[in-house]
């Protein structure tokens, strides 16, 4: 028999089982009354922190709510290229720098602001992070997710992720947007690694459908409104910082990668672990290595994203407004 875990006392002989996940998943018929969802899920904090690193989230999220109680729906968080998005698409309520969060990891990139701002892009209450962590700078792994994980106990149901990748499908071009229908972890340190936090999401999360369907075709209708472009594809994520080499972009081509980055699909696996629906879009920047003669830079890389930003940023607004009716 099995019985859905509402906190409440069972017999020893039955089975408890915890479900995860958005409560619109959760509530069906079957279910004579809600069953327990994770604080993290619930936008409230547990009394009782689990580990030092549940107890370090939480101390972020305190910090956070003593200087706003905005709530948002849509989490955003910008790639190379996009760091000024905040400035001219969103109508902006507030902001809170990393470095007045207790605990909260710094972003050392260039190009990369640190501070969360909360607002409103087309009515629909959103947190942008501008300027996301990466694991090459040094962190853990556990810390890189942890901007995600915040912004989900804040209140936000979908995560739209960004980035500047390089483009290995011989079909791209320097200047495309590729919209993530899937990723590959396999290079990546996977941040759910070591203790499970139950109160974060269930110990071995689904992952057959981590970009949102629904939410991907409404990117789709805002690109085709647009009159962008928008390629299809399967994103890859290494650690870095180091660019590929020939040999390497070879072979994650032959793993079915499309693009090649370093950041995005651990938040991913993070935000899908927490039961948020996740959607992404890469901004290919340059094709990787070897399939140009011209050496890979980081400057190559903001220069190329900062040209295709205007259309970046039409796209990213549009969609969000979609996403306030969803």
């Amino acid at each position: 028999m099995k019985i859905f875990n509402n906190n409440k006392q069972f017999r020893p002989d039955e089975e408890i089982v915890d479900l995860y996940g958005p409560p619109e998943m959760l509530l069906g018929p079957e279910y004579a009354e809600q069953p327990y969802i994770p604080p993290v899920l619930r936008g409230t904090v547990g009394d009782k922190p689990s580990c030092k690193y549940y107890e370090k989230l939480l101390d972020c999220y305190k910090s956070i709510r003593e200087k706003t109680d905005f709530q948002p729906k849509v989490a955003l968080v910008l790639g190379s290229g996009l760091g000024e998005y905040a400035e001219t698409e969103v109508d902006i309520a507030e902001t809170i720098d990393y470095s007045e969060i207790k605990g909260f990891p710094r972003s050392t990139v260039l190009g990369h602001k640190g501070r969360f701002v909360f607002g409103y892009v087309g009515g629909v209450p959103v947190v942008v992070m501008q300027g996301r962590v990466h694991f090459y700078e040094g962190y853990d792994i556990h810390d890189v997710v942890l901007p995600t994980r915040l912004m989900s106990m804040l209140g936000a149901e979908i995560l739209l992720l960004t980035n500047a990748a390089g483009g290995i499908n011989t079909g791209f071009s320097a200047g495309d947007f590729m919209l993530i229908r899937d990723h590959i972890s396999t290079f990546a340190p996977n941040p759910l690694t070591g203790k499970n936090l139950e109160e974060l999401g269930t110990r071995f999360p689904d992952m057959s459908k981590v970009y949102d369907p629904v939410l991907c075709e409404a990117i789709s209708t805002t690109a085709k409104e647009l009159g962008i472009t928008l390629q299809q594809g399967v994103y890859l994520q290494l650690s870095g910082p180091s660019f590929e080499t020939p040999a390497e972009i070879r072979m994650l081509r032959g793993f079915g990668a499309d693009a090649v980055g370093m950041s995005t699909v651990v938040e991913a696996i993070a935000a899908n672990h927490a039961g948020m629906r996740v959607c992404g879009i890469s901004c290919i920047s340059n094709l990787a290595c070897g399939m140009t003669d011209t050496p890979l830079s980081h400057a190559e890389v903001q220069e190329s994203a900062d040209k295709a930003a205007p259309k970046f940023r039409a796209l990213v607004s549009g969609a969000i407004e979609k996403f306030g009716s969803l």
